[in-house]
């Protein structure tokens, strides 16, 4: 009973950590998800540790039953977020601005991932490699955090400016998507390749293991792609035929219950491939992202999204705030020139994909800050290959650090634009703003827009319409201020 109560007691303070962190940053019109990190980072070595290293040491001990629930809710956690993150993946037509996505996307991620692997043959690997990284694999993480964006981020962003209707910010979502779907193939690749290197390969890969790395990365591969092709193209049809088939007793009786079933059924088929269970919350959620608006907000996926952003996601960001050192890893010339080659080089990039598909340079130049934002995923990199020993504390700090702040920059950007020149964005024949911009509606985990309508802005006023981020809760609650008008 003692490692019980001690198990409840740990749980308790991360979580009062985390909520509490986020309430004083949300006060202080900041990122809520930045408060969640500190939270858990105030616990670890960077504060705790330091003057009271005993008792910060007694929360997350490295082998005791504590440990392994902690180990357990932190996996939990990833999985859910990502989940969720698979629920912002939805498609919608863009009809003459095919031409900017096909431009901005090859741009975006073909140059920043190529030069990512071009700058990883510049360092030396060791020193960013965990024990079971490699060069490869450190040359791959180096090539995602550079050209990833993040779909929560930017879509909380022009959530909270009130131009979600735009052709614009539709445009931006459009390119994330893809980009982010990139981010879980290569992640699966890698992952794979810790497994291999470390010698835990599970699933089919390990019945057919051999020494030699090209077939373990054109398996890994191989795997991902078929599965995330498979899925794509069945996802939602086997989801909507057990809803009203072999599990429609469960549905009725629980919807969270019989989507949480099917997103663990994926996680299970992507361990039976040998890739990372990730992938398959990925595609759970992308399978549910339709039916959620059609429903105009699933009683089903409400439950499993305000639980899990109440407890799991919380726990999740304190404990990667908690697992940063800043006193022992943070390098601050690594840092630098890793945050201004990720930007200049993202944002170059971004640039010159729109400018070939004919827009102007400011329209490119907006954009292509927009897709800088990396916030989530780009924590969920970092998180994730630390876990799996892929990268060590210096990286980690450095691709967490990266993702906070370009995703601060990418809302002060878009929120002094629309401020100074909201022509930008009225012109937009697609847009429809739906709520007055002064207007700021606090919407609980688990609801959705416009569910209460009644609460309007505490935590810093003159935002349209604010809704708890379903994955990452990156944008500024400020990021709406600046005021524009609604296109007539």
């Amino acid at each position: 009973m003692a490692e019980v109560a001690r198990i409840l007691i740990v749980l308790t303070v991360f979580l009062i950590a985390a909520h509490l962190g986020a309430y004083v940053f949300a006060r202080l019109r900041q990122p809520p998800v930045i408060g969640e990190i500190v939270g858990g980072l105030l616990l670890g070595g960077s504060a705790l540790g330091l003057v009271a290293p005993s008792v910060s040491g007694w929360l997350a001990p490295s082998d005791s039953p504590t440990a392994h629930v902690l180990g357990a809710v932190y996996q939990l956690g990833t999985i859910l977020m990502v989940f969720l993150a698979g629920l912002e993946m939805r498609q919608g037509g863009l009809g003459a601005e095919r031409r900017t996505v096909l431009f901005t996307t090859v741009a975006g991620l073909v140059i920043p991932f190529a030069a990512g692997l071009a700058i990883a043959q510049a360092v030396d690997a060791g020193d960013l490699a965990g024990p079971h990284g490699s060069g490869l694999s450190i040359s791959l993480v180096l090539g995602l955090a550079i050209a990833v964006t993040s779909i929560p981020v930017i879509s909380r962003i022009m959530f909270d400016l009130g131009i979600m209707g735009s052709l614009f910010a539709r445009t931006v979502l459009t390119v994330a998507v893809v980009e982010d779907v990139l981010l879980y193939v290569v992640l699966a690749v890698i992952l794979g390749l810790a497994h291999v290197r470390a010698d835990t390969s599970y699933g089919l890969h390990a019945l057919f293991h051999t020494d030699s790395i090209g077939w373990d990365v054109a398996y890994y591969v191989a795997a991902s792609l078929l599965f995330f092709a498979v899925c794509l193209a069945g996802g939602r049809r086997a989801f909507r035929r057990l809803a009203s088939g072999p599990l429609a007793a469960l549905e009725r009786r629980s919807p969270a219950a019989f989507r949480m079933v099917f997103l663990f059924a994926l996680c299970v088929c992507c361990m039976g491939l040998g890739i990372d269970p990730i992938f398959g919350a990925l595609m759970a959620g992308m399978a549910m992202a339709e039916e959620e608006d059609e429903e105009s907000g699933s009683p089903g996926l409400s439950v499993v999204r305000g639980f899990s952003l109440a407890f799991f996601v919380p726990i999740y960001f304190a404990l990667v705030g908690f697992r940063l050192n800043l006193v022992h890893d943070l390098d601050l010339f690594f840092f630098s020139w890793l945050f201004a080659l990720a930007c200049v080089i993202k944002f170059c990039s971004v640039w010159a994909g729109a400018r070939l598909s004919g827009k102007s340079r400011s329209w490119s130049t907006h954009f292509a800050v927009a897709m800088n934002a990396r916030g989530g995923p780009g924590i969920i990199l970092a998180s994730v290959t630390f876990g799996a020993g892929i990268i060590n504390g210096k990286f980690l700090v450095a691709l967490v650090l990266l993702s906070i702040l370009t995703s601060q920059l990418a809302g002060v950007w878009l929120t002094r634009v629309l401020a100074r020149d909201p022509a930008f964005i009225s012109g937009d024949p697609a847009f429809v703003s739906v709520e007055e911009p002064h207007v700021r509606v606090e919407v609980m985990p688990g609801q959705r827009p416009g569910a209460n309508a009644e609460n309007e802005g505490e935590a810093g006023g003159g935002v349209q319409g604010h809704v708890e981020d379903p994955t990452d809760r990156m944008a500024s609650p400020a990021a709406g201020e600046g005021k524009h008008p609604k296109a007539e």
